[in-house]
C-alpha cells in the first residue's frame, strides 16, 4: 500500500502543550483538524502510524467511494437507529460538501451508474496529497509513530513513542481513534476502556459491513470435543463452512444478479438485489454487507439468521416452475436447467449444496428453491475483518458539539461513535461530517474559554 508523507514532527521533549491536540489521522481527525486550522487555531495531529489516512488509501484501491448522489431522506435512512443522531451532521455536511470539499482541493468527482460518487482518477493519493498539502499551509503539525495510550492521573494525555512516552497537555481534544476494525491500520479500539473510565457511557464494539459464516452441512452430530466443552460449562463453538467439494470449487466466486430477502424476529424487513461472494466458510460482499446489521443483531439474540435468496430473480415463480418441469429428455438436470433457465456454475452448485441430489430431483422443491433459498449464518467474521464496526461512545454521552459531558473540551468525531452505515459512501461522508462538527465544537469551545 502506497503511503503519504506527512511531513512527521518529532517532539524531543517528554511534555508538550497544545492549543488543539487531534488524535487519529484518519477521515474524521483530519477534517477536524482542517477546521481547527480554519478558525486560526494551533493544531497538533497525533497518531500511531508511520502515516496518515492509512485506512482512507487502502478504500482508494477500490476506486475510493467518497459518498453517494441520492436524497438527503433516504441517505439519513442509510443510518438506522442512529438517524436522529447522524441527520444534523450530515446535513451541515453531507454528500454535495463532500464534494464541493473534493472539488476545493483540485479533484473533481463523478457519479456512478449505482449513484456512488468517485473521484474523476478513481485514486485516493492524489486527493489526500492535496488535502495534506492544505492542512501543512495552514500549520497544522503532525507527530507520527506516538500512540495515545490514555490519560495520566494528572489528566494528561499518554503517548508512547520509540523515544520514550511523553505527556501532552491540549486546551481542546478532539479524539478520532477509529472503531475496531482492521487493526494494523491503526484502529484496534484499545481506547474504548478509557473511555469508560473516565466517565464517557460506550457500548460493546462490533462487526458491521462484515462476512459471515454458514453451519457446516451435518454440524448438528456432537463431537466428542463438544461433548467435553458442554460437560465443563463451556458453550462449544459451532462447526462452520460449506462442504469442501462446495468450497473448494466456489470460494471467491461472486453470485451475480440476486436478490436477498430477510425479516428478523422483531418484524425489521430487507430485500434487495444485488452480489456477494461465497467465502470458504460463508458468505460476504456487497449485498451481505447491506444487510449486515440485522443479520448480526439476530444472531446475537437468537444464535443463527436465515435470509432467502432468489437466484433468478427475473423471472416469476410460474416460469420457473414452468421451465424446471419441462421435459428435458436425456439431458443432465445440470445442462436442462443452464438451457432453459441460464442456470449454472455457483448458482447451480448452492442448490445443490443446500438441497443435496434428492430434493434437487423433486421439481417443485427445486422450483421454490430458486427463488427464494434459505441460506443460514450462525456467525460473524472476526472484528478485524470487518470493514466497519458499530458500538463505541454514545451519542448520549455526547453535546450536540460531540463534547464529552464528562470531559469538558474532549471531543469525539468519526468511527469511535456508536454509529454504523453500509458500504456506499456513507462511512467516509459521516467520518468527515462528524470531524467538521467536533472541530467546530473545539473551536467554539477555545472562544470560549479565552472570553472567560
Amino acid at each position: 500500500m502506497n503511503s503519504i508523507s506527512s511531513s512527521p514532527v518529532s517532539s524531543s521533549v517528554s511534555s508538550l502543550v497544545c492549543e488543539a491536540v487531534v488524535i487519529g489521522a484518519g477521515p474524521a481527525g483530519l477534517m477536524a483538524a482542517q477546521i481547527l486550522a480554519q478558525a486560526g487555531v494551533s493544531v497538533h495531529v497525533f497518531d500511531a502510524m508511520p502515516s496518515v489516512g492509512r485506512k482512507f488509501l487502502l478504500a482508494g484501491k477500490g476506486g475510493l467511494n467518497l459518498t453517494h448522489s441520492e436524497s438527503m431522506e433516504p441517505f439519513v435512512s442509510r443510518y438506522g437507529a442512529r438517524q436522529a443522531q447522524m441527520a444534523p451532521l450530515l446535513e451541515q455536511f453531507g454528500a454535495p460538501q463532500v464534494r464541493g470539499w473534493a472539488q476545493d482541493l483540485g479533484v473533481e468527482t463523478f457519479v456512478g451508474t449505482s449513484g456512488r460518487v468517485f473521484p474523476a482518477d478513481l485514486k485516493a493519493a492524489p486527493l489526500l496529497r492535496a488535502w495534506l498539502q492544505r492542512l501543512r499551509s495552514q500549520g497544522v503539525q503532525f507527530h507520527m509513530r506516538h500512540r495515545f495510550g490514555g490519560w495520566d492521573s494528572a489528566g494528561a494525555l499518554q503517548f508512547h513513542t520509540s523515544g520514550g512516552d511523553i505527556s501532552v497537555q491540549g486546551r481542546a481534544v478532539v479524539l478520532a481513534l477509529g472503531g475496531g476494525s482492521w487493526a494494523r491500520l491503526g484502529s484496534d479500539g484499545a481506547w474504548l476502556p478509557w473511555l469508560a473510565a473516565r466517565g464517557v457511557a460506550t457500548v460493546p464494539l462490533q462487526p458491521s459491513n462484515c462476512g459471515f459464516d454458514v453451519p457446516r452441512q451435518g454440524g448438528a452430530v456432537e463431537t466428542r470435543r463438544e461433548f467435553l466443552q458442554e460437560l465443563i460449562g463451556q458453550t462449544p463453538t459451532p462447526a462452520v463452512g460449506w462442504t469442501a467439494h462446495f468450497a473448494e470449487r466456489f470460494a471467491g466466486q461472486p453470485f451475480k444478479t440476486v436478490a436477498l430477502a430477510f425479516t428478523d424476529s422483531a418484524g425489521r424487513h430487507f430485500s434487495r438485489r444485488g452480489e456477494f461472494v461465497a467465502t470458504a466458510t460463508g458468505v460476504e460482499g456487497s449485498l451481505v454487507y447491506a444487510v449486515s446489521a440485522l443479520l448480526r443483531d439476530e444472531i446475537v439474540a437468537h444464535g443463527h439468521a436465515t435470509f432467502t435468496l432468489d437466484l433468478l430473480p427475473d423471472h416469476t415463480p410460474e416460469r420457473v416452475l414452468a421451465e424446471v418441469r419441462h421435459p428435458r429428455g436425456t439431458r443432465s438436470l445440470s445442462s436442462h436447467l443452464k438451457s432453459r433457465l441460464g442456470l449454472d456454475g455457483i448458482k447451480m452448485g448452492i442448490l445443490y449444496e443446500q438441497l443435496g441430489k434428492e430434493r434437487v430431483a423433486d421439481p417443485y422443491l427445486l422450483a421454490a428453491a430458486i427463488k427464494a433459498l434459505p441460506i443460514t449464518v450462525v456467525a460473524m467474521r472476526p472484528l478485524d475483518e470487518a470493514i466497519s464496526t458499530a458500538g463505541g461512545g454514545t451519542f448520549e454521552a455526547l453535546d450536540d458539539q460531540l463534547m464529552a459531558q464528562a470531559l469538558p473540551g474532549v471531543f469525539c468525531a468519526g468511527e469511535m461513535l456508536d454509529w454504523e452505515a453500509p458500504t456506499g459512501g456513507y462511512l467516509l461522508t459521516a467520518c468527515m461530517a462528524s470531524g467538521v462538527r467536533a472541530g467546530q465544537g473545539a473551536a467554539q469551545w477555545l472562544a470560549q474559554q479565552a472570553r472567560d
